[in-house]
């Protein structure tokens, strides 16, 4: 399948602070990313620079093989969706102009959105299976239905790959489930997908590969059950951890 994300040698930070360096990594259509790593691990600071929010420090981030740097913003957005983290609706929009919202790279900036964008809407709407939430206002969903909501909005803009910063965060444990679950499907739709959690059973659960980072960069990356192994979760959480298989399926085992 055709890569929708690369990144080449790449080094990222902020200015006169380097946080990563080194990287190598390429999402390609229908697969799954987890990154996995420590509080201050560089883990949000990768992502706005994928997404071309901070310059690269070192090599270069491709978008479906065009370097990111020689990009205009309004190209970028049509290719590429972001859901930040801990997103709290401010307005009291319904989830069918929140998710509208996200065609603000195909309308000029003085018109309205058309029928085009509507349809564009209504299908991330229903890609997501959120069609009951369409009319109801952002500010009163769940955290789960409102992370929902956020990623039909990237979807809208049309892009086929999607950077997910933390979905899961503050979640109760059903809607964690349903947000791993959409993921997934979206995956399988031909999505490319990378996502961030602090929760390294979610990348058994809803990811193809894992990139696991530490202070400095990158540690591993391949499989989840390559990467997550007791002695790397040690070396980046500084805990025991067992990794255990139940009814067919590898968890997570904390020792406290």
């Amino acid at each position: 399948m055709a890569v929708k994300l690369e990144a080449r040698a790449l080094g990222y930070g902020y200015p006169g602070r380097a946080v990563g360096r080194g990287l190598d990594l390429a999402l390609p259509a229908g697969e799954v990313l987890c990154v996995l790593g420590p509080n201050g691990g560089g883990k949000t600071t990768l992502f706005r620079t994928l997404l071309g929010l901070l310059p690269a420090q070192a090599g270069e981030v491709l978008l479906e093989g065009q370097a990111l740097a020689r990009m205009a913003r309004a190209d970028v957005a049509r290719r590429i969706g972001y859901v930040p983290q801990g997103h709290v609706a401010q307005f009291a929009f319904t989830v069918r102009e929140a998710v509208l919202m996200g065609r603000t790279a195909h309308v000029g900036l003085f018109a309205a959105p058309g029928a085009a964008d509507r349809a564009a809407a209504e299908q991330a709407i229903a890609t997501l299976g959120i069609e009951s939430l369409a009319d109801r206002v952002v500010t009163e969903l769940s955290g789960g239905e409102r992370q929902l909501a956020m990623i039909a909005r990237a979807l809208a803009q049309g892009a086929r790959a999607l950077v997910l910063d933390e979905p899961t965060a503050s979640l109760d444990f059903g809607n964690q489930v349903r947000v791993l679950r959409e993921i997934r499907r979206l995956a399988i739709d031909g999505y490319a997908v990378v996502f961030s959690t602090h929760d390294p059973g979610q990348a058994f659960l809803a990811a193809s590969r894992v990139l696991l980072l530490a202070h400095g960069g990158s540690l591993r990356q391949g499989a989840p059950q390559e990467v997550i192994t007791p002695q790397n979760l040690r070396e980046v959480y500084g805990v025991e951890v067992r990794v255990a298989v139940v009814e067919g399926a590898r968890v997570c085992l904390p020792s406290l």
